[in-house]
This record gives C-alpha cells, sequence and structure tokens, in this order.
C-alpha cells in the first residue's frame, strides 16, 4: 500500500512536472502572439506601420513605435515600447532612421526583421551639406540621418515603396507560415494600389509649366527623380538644421529662375523658416506632406490619401493641366 502511494505520488509529481514544461513550451511560443493569436508586430514610425497593416491584415497586431506628431527622427523609447519590440513575432523598420529603434533591435533578439533599407535601393538626395549649395538634389551627397550619407524617404517613391512591401511580405510569411497565402494575396492587392498611385503622379504631372519645387527639408527626392522634378530644400535631410545665408540667397536666385510660385512645409516640422522664405518672395505656400506621421492636421487619412493630396499641391504649384 505504501509503495504503491509512493509509485501514484512520483507519478503525479512526475506528470506536473512534464505540465509545467509544456505550459513553459507553450508560453514561450505564445509571446508573440495576442490572446486570440494574432503574430505580434512592432513598426518604427507610420510608414513601416502601414505596411505591416495592410499586408498582415487581420492577421496580425501591430504595435507604431513612433506616435502621431512625433518628430520620427528624434524617437526615444520608453520601457514599455522596447519590451513590445522584444515580445514581437515579426519587426517592420529602416535601419538607420531611427538610432534608438536600431539599438533596441540589436539587442531584442527578434528573428523576423523586415528593413526598408535593405528592400530597395537608397541613394544620396539633398541639397546642402556643410554650407554649400548644390541646386539640384537628386544625386548629390548631403548630411543625413541615413547610413552612410543615404536619403532614408524611400516610401514617398510608391515604386520603392512597393519593392519594400515585397519585402515585409516575405519577413511575415516566415513569422507566420500558417497564413502565407492571405499575406501573399494582401501584398499583391498594395502592390496594384501603388502602380495605380505611380500611373497618378506620372499622369498628373505629365504637361507641366515648371519642374522646380521649394519645400522646408529634402524629404521628396525619390519622388522629384521619379517624376523628372527638381526639389530644392531649404534645410537638407535634416529637417532640424538651419540654411545658411548663403542657401537663402541662392533660393531666392533659383526662385526667380525656375519660375517658383510656393514654398512648401510640412505637417510635423516648424514652417517659420518656409513662411519666411515665401513672405521674402512674394510667394504662396502649401504643406506638401513626407508621411511621417499621420496626425489631425494631415491631408488624407492614410498613405495613399496623403500622396494624392501631394500629387494635388504639386500639380498645383507647377502648373500641372
Amino acid at each position: 500500500m505504501n509503495i504503491r502511494r509512493h509509485l501514484s505520488t512520483a507519478a503525479v509529481a512526475g506528470a506536473s512536472v512534464l505540465g509545467l514544461l509544456a505550459l513553459t513550451s507553450c508560453s514561450t511560443d505564445d509571446a508573440t502572439r495576442t490572446d486570440d493569436g494574432k503574430l505580434k508586430v512592432a513598426a518604427s514610425f507610420y510608414p513601416m506601420e502601414f505596411l505591416a497593416e495592410q499586408i498582415g491584415g487581420e492577421h496580425v497586431e501591430v504595435t507604431g513605435l513612433t506616435k502621431p506628431g512625433v518628430e520620427p527622427h528624434d524617437l526615444t523609447l520608453t520601457t514599455q515600447q522596447t519590451a513590445q519590440l522584444s515580445a514581437a513575432g515579426a519587426v517592420v523598420y529602416l535601419k538607420g532612421l531611427q538610432p534608438a529603434v536600431d539599438d533596441a533591435i540589436a539587442q531584442s533578439g527578434v528573428e523576423n526583421i523586415a528593413d526598408a533599407a535593405a528592400l530597395t535601393s537608397l541613394e544620396a538626395h539633398g541639397t546642402e551639406v556643410d554650407g554649400h549649395d548644390h541646386d539640384h538634389a537628386a544625386g548629390e551627397h548631403a548630411h543625413t540621418e541615413s547610413e552612410g550619407g543615404k536619403d532614408p524617404h524611400i516610401w514617398l517613391d510608391p515604386v520603392k515603396y512597393a519593392e519594400v512591401a515585397k519585402g515585409v511580405n516575405k519577413t511575415l510569411a516566415k513569422a507566420d507560415p500558417g497564413h502565407k497565402a492571405d499575406y501573399q494575396k494582401n501584398t499583391d492587392a498594395l502592390v496594384k494600389k501603388l502602380r495605380a498611385l505611380d500611373a497618378d503622379f506620372r499622369d498628373g504631372l505629365k504637361k507641366r509649366a515648371s519642374d522646380t519645387f521649394v519645400t522646408t527639408h529634402a524629404a521628396f527626392g525619390y519622388l522629384a527623380e521619379r517624376y523628372g522634378l527638381t526639389e530644392e530644400a531649404i534645410s537638407g535631410l535634416d529637417p532640424e538644421s538651419e540654411p545658411s545665408a548663403h542657401r537663402i540667397r541662392s533660393l531666392h536666385s533659383l526662385a526667380a529662375e525656375h519660375h517658383v510660385s510656393t514654398v512648401f512645409f510640412e505637417t510635423i516640422a516648424n514652417p517659420a523658416t518656409a513662411r519666411t522664405l515665401a513672405g521674402d518672395l512674394h510667394l504662396k505656400t502649401d504643406v506638401l506632406d513626407p508621411l511621417e506621421g499621420i496626425t489631425a492636421k494631415s491631408r488624407g487619412k492614410d498613405y495613399f490619401g496623403v500622396q494624392r493630396a501631394n500629387l494635388a499641391a504639386l500639380q498645383k504649384a507647377l502648373g500641372s493641366k
């Protein structure tokens, strides 16, 4: 009787240990999923968040690390955000844009990472380098917040953004192979919409009176290059940098030479310099949104809405017919 009791107790204890190990294993596996089974995805800022949501659809829960209205370049992460990132089953970000995010990802141990900077080619754009002017934005080296002096604003070019979308699709499919077919279907639909947006820009800017536009900082180099435009930025790639006196004088000259009608400012950057320049030159002002964060002031509720508002603003400023 005592032997049986001892065996029974040992069996129960063994079963308990096995059960605890099984629960621990499940808990570890489920750490990257919500209670209802969705894959947890961390996205560094709005353009990456939008891709994750569009491609992941109902199978993912996306946490954006940069809140609306916050300048993404200056982001600092809270302890809670760092924990959310570490618990993610997948991360979508753009290396070199946000140092705090880069550091957190390097320490997170997350296996499935989509780096937008590695999913398409980056180029050097900018207007002002160490106080010296370059009249044309495309192809010039500049001070930048991205690695190697490259312009990070790839999402403003629908073609490059579609290339990034395809890479995000692969990352989500690897993290969650059970829904691979749905991720592919969502990606195909998104790429189709981006191709339509590209066609709208091409057709909408085909007949124009001017090729040159002036904006606060050099966020639109890829867009300008894609559609044969010339971006002239008051500052360089860094939205917080102050333009030199020489740069301001240069803008006065080129505005007259290229029949510039409008100075563009942004929704989340200080418009003071743009408005001062426009006032000095008796030019109009308007918004060209770099889409780094959707706010209540944004013209459009999502990526496509804001991009079409940007197209309308460019058409008006460039005298498109």
